[in-house]
């Protein structure tokens, strides 16, 4: 088995100094665990895990230098928003949804977002209004026309638009909603122009700047239904490796540790 030792950089000219760390310095097994999920959660809404990929506890609990208890509890996490999928005997992976599954998703969507256009007609302030506009034009400067970063900035913007409505409930559920929708599109998505998404979103702001939730509603939902239709057609995958989708945390107090090399699964036997 190959090793490959990761070793962090030193300022120029002068020797890094070593910190010094103290027991209530080192982080809590509370906050280990979140990093873990988060690590594992931005690394499956990125593409980097495609679906359907093996999530070993072992080899990722190896490659960021932690317990497989805390990769269990984040696996765990993972799965009750619909990110993976634990299965007896067989482990864990990233969810495969299939396509009722991803329509079923994108249905629920939907209705919430419609709460989410009525609670907001006319209700929006000036700032929020801006902030809003500047998000669209971040999705306009993202490079890429399908790639999992537009995917997510697209995404975004409707979690911005839920947390906007000051209910906590339909901003959490919206943002599961959003990153099961984004695993969807990574495996049902096909490449379109992201002019589309941009313009059907500035139709949205403008009509609830304009107080008309009616109207708002109608745009998303199309806006909505025109996702739908520029995505799931049919599957597309590409499998990844636990090595060169998550990067290892830094090691304690600065020291270089050994990363184990995760070769990728041998090819099937030919018949």
């Amino acid at each position: 088995m190959r090793t490959h030792v990761a070793t962090w950089p030193r300022r120029a000219g002068k020797a890094m100094r070593k910190p010094s760390v103290g027991k209530d310095d080192q982080p809590s097994e509370g906050s280990r665990a979140q990093s873990v999920y988060r690590a594992l959660r931005a690394a499956i809404i990125g593409q980097a895990l495609r679906p359907g990929v093996k999530l070993p506890e072992d080899a990722i609990g190896e490659q960021l230098g932690v317990s497989r208890t805390l990769v269990r509890e984040a696996i765990r996490r993972l799965a009750l928003e619909g990110l993976a999928e634990l299965k007896p005997n067989r482990g864990a992976s990233v969810a495969y949804p299939s396509l009722e599954e991803a329509r079923d998703v994108f249905e629920v969507r939907r209705a919430l977002e419609r709460l989410t256009m009525e609670t907001l007609a006319g209700q929006l302030s000036k700032q929020q209004i801006a902030d809003l506009r500047e998000h669209v034009r971040g999705e306009e400067d993202t490079p890429g026309r399908d790639g999992p970063e537009a995917i997510q900035i697209a995404g975004d913007f409707h979690v911005l638009l839920a947390e906007m409505t000051g209910n906590p409930v339909l901003h959490r559920y919206m943002r599961e909603l959003c990153s099961r929708c984004a695993l969807i599109l990574t495996i049902y998505g096909r490449p379109h122009s992201s002019a589309c998404a941009v313009s059907e979103h500035h139709g949205v702001i403008d009509a609830l700047a304009a107080g008309d939730g009616a109207r708002a509603a109608a745009l998303n939902d199309e806006h909505l239904q025109a996702v739908v239709g520029r995505a799931l057609l049919g599957p597309r995958r590409q499998d990844h490796d636990i090595g060169s989708a998550l990067p290892p945390f830094p090691p304690p107090q600065g020291v270089a540790r050994a990363l184990i090399y995760i070769p990728p699964a041998p090819p099937p036997p030919s018949p």
